[in-house]
């Protein structure tokens, strides 16, 4: 690492289109951090077979997920972008991390309980296990702050835990104990068919999200369908209109303005006004890494370079880790 720099450690399922909540939650806070930090990013695609896969989709959804980062200004002059799997550090680490973990601390994990629901005698041991590898993707680059939402912090504190066990087995302060960061500003943006719930890719109606590749009348069409109520006027209240709410966060994150903003230029506006100028400003917004996703979709081999060159450059950090870790481990 360059001396007083922090290293950031980033990952992101490629299981489709990227929408306005990655957008806004995570990846332009990634494209601002890039220039100050030491930051890789990654594709995490042995966290995406955690569930069943078609291996050919796999494969062109993280070229696609390759593309739609570039698109949103992800630099690979600036930082390491690549995918998990061609690291093969990532899965041996993994296993060694397994091998001291306690089914204990993974038992108290609570996104298993959310994803597994009933079925959970029918979830596979990759859905169970799935923190211990997250550890070892941040722990292999001694990576010193992770960006997690809320719902995250938790697999952050078990990384701690799982390299505070490893460290005091070596006898050594070896493994970087990592620091979650939560995005705090338009750290979760909501479903536009229902304020309390956030935007996921996963929900049945396309009409609750915007996603990247929309066009223009795509996404006027579905901020003009956007759920609101019936109070008059534009106000900020989370709790009482977490569906006006949610509309003034995306405008504030789109215009680069603040909430109370917001609020003070349309506020006795109704939404019919308020839905066609939040419009208006996402696609001025969108517009261009929409082109831009579109055109790298036609030059795979650019994008799949810079994949590539983003492999080696991991592998550099990563090989040097698991030299000591064999070590330590007694191989």
């Amino acid at each position: 690492m360059t001396g007083g720099m922090h290293r950031i450690f980033s990952g992101i399922q490629p299981t489709g289109n990227l929408h306005l909540g990655n957008y806004l939650g995570a990846i332009r806070h990634w494209v601002d951090g890039q220039s100050k930090e030491e930051c890789l990013y990654c594709l995490v695609d042995l966290h995406a077979i955690t569930v069943p896969q078609d291996p050919d989709a796999l494969r062109q959804h993280c070229f696609e997920m390759a593309a739609a980062l570039l698109a949103c200004g992800i630099d690979p002059k600036q930082c390491t972008l690549f995918v998990q799997s061609a690291v093969r550090e990532h899965s041996e680490l993994a296993w060694i991390l397994f091998c001291q973990t306690p089914l204990g601390w993974l038992n108290r994990m609570t996104q298993f309980k959310d994803k597994a629901g009933k079925n959970k005698e029918k979830a596979s041991l990759g859905l169970y296990g799935y923190p211990v590898l997250q550890a070892a993707d941040i722990l292999l680059y001694h990576t010193t702050h992770v960006p997690v939402g809320e719902d995250q912090k938790q697999h952050i504190e078990l990384a701690r835990d799982i390299a505070g066990a490893f460290n005091r087995a070596a006898g050594q302060e070896f493994f970087t104990l990592p620091e979650p960061v939560i995005q705090k500003e338009a750290a979760r943006i909501m479903s536009l068919r229902d304020g309390t719930k956030k935007m996921s890719k996963s929900d049945p109606s396309d009409m609750s999200r915007i996603n990247l590749v929309d066009d223009a009348d795509t996404i006027a069409q579905k901020f003009k369908k956007a759920k609101s109520d019936m109070v008059e006027g534009i106000s900020y209240d989370p709790e009482e209109r977490p569906e006006a709410a949610n509309l003034i966060q995306i405008m504030a994150a789109m215009t680069g303005s603040t909430i109370q903003a917001v609020v003070a230029e349309y506020g006795s506006s109704n939404f019919a006004t308020f839905k066609q100028a939040l419009a208006d400003a996402a696609v001025a917004h969108l517009a261009p890494i929409n082109t831009r996703y579109h055109a790298l979709l036609n030059d795979r081999a650019y994008v799949e370079s810079v994949l590539a060159e983003g492999a080696e450059k991991a592998r550099t950090i990563a090989t040097e880790t698991m030299v000591q870790v064999r070590k330590l481990s007694g191989f």
